[in-house]
């Protein structure tokens, strides 16, 4: 478990490091073949080096594990000088975020249409001491779990609600919905690692290429076919308007024929793809 630590400021260490330095190379110096002299100015540059190693210099939004002779002695968060016991040894570890884009996967989605799929990753380490002994490579181990995770993710739901008609939610109509589901589930396989995730979103979907085609042509005939109900739901709306219209203010009297040959017109106007060509009747609807 992580144990965040707050060392001594090196400032005073680096100040005594080059006091000691200081004062051995003028004993050395001023020795004049006096062992004493001599033995004291070799201890004191020992001492500055010995204070010099315990010195250990943080970056912002960096951290430094610290392990003694095998053993977790606890993470250093803060910025800046600072001095400890030079017997330890140092981890660096970034805290900053970090982006993740994994590469286009192409799977199967949960109708066995072959999809591509990417993310992007927004992650940072929250946890140093998992980061440095729980896992063996803590980046690796988030490259392949993310890739592990939107694997899943794909396979758990339809690319869209054509293949799935039952479909509460589909990869291309999630959105956040998604996005939110990918964020939890790589947040849980994560965990062990002390990776936090601060945001994961689909940057990639697609039909795989050689379903792509015929995909795509499926989508712009139902496309056409909901026009179509559209423009003769409208259509019918409209003569019926008409027929009512006509009858109510007594313009003309219909029977049931010129009714159904005007319903016929009036719908070929309405629902045909060009402008109708007017035909002039010179004659009645019986001759």
């Amino acid at each position: 478990m992580e144990k965040v630590l707050k060392p001594l400021s090196g400032y005073l260490a680096l100040i005594m490091a080059l006091v000691a330095i200081g004062g051995g190379i003028f004993l050395l110096i001023n020795a004049d073949k006096q062992i004493v002299s001599i033995v004291i100015g070799v201890l004191l540059i020992l001492l500055g080096v010995f204070f010099i190693k315990g010195l250990m210099i943080i970056q912002p939004n960096h951290s430094r594990v610290l392990n003694f002779f095998g053993k977790y002695v606890g993470s250093v968060k803060e910025n800046g000088l600072f001095f400890v016991n030079p017997l330890y040894s140092s981890h660096n570890i970034s805290l900053r975020y970090q982006n993740f884009q994994g590469q286009t996967l192409k799977v199967n989605d949960k109708m066995g249409n072959p999809i591509e799929i990417g993310a992007v990753i927004v992650w940072q380490v929250g946890d140093t001491y998992k980061a440095a002994y729980q896992v063996a490579n803590y980046i690796d181990y988030v490259r392949t779990q993310s890739e592990a995770a939107v694997r899943h993710l794909a396979v758990s739901f339809s690319y869209d609600s054509m293949e799935d008609e039952e479909a509460e939610m589909t990869l291309r109509d999630g959105g956040d919905r998604v996005n939110k589901i990918l964020e939890e589930e790589l947040a849980e396989r994560l965990e062990p690692a002390g990776i936090l995730i601060r945001e994961a979103r689909i940057s990639h979907l697609a039909y795989a290429p050689e379903i792509a085609g015929a995909m795509l042509q499926r989508q712009q005939a139902s496309a056409i076919v909901a026009a179509r109900i559209k423009i003769v739901e409208g259509a019918v709306g409209m003569v019926d308007l008409a027929l009512k219209k006509l009858s109510s203010e007594n313009i003309v009297e219909l029977d049931d024929e010129r009714k159904a040959a005007m319903v016929s017109n009036l719908m070929v106007v309405l629902c045909g793809e060009k402008a109708a060509t007017p035909v002039l009747n010179a004659g009645t609807l019986y001759q």
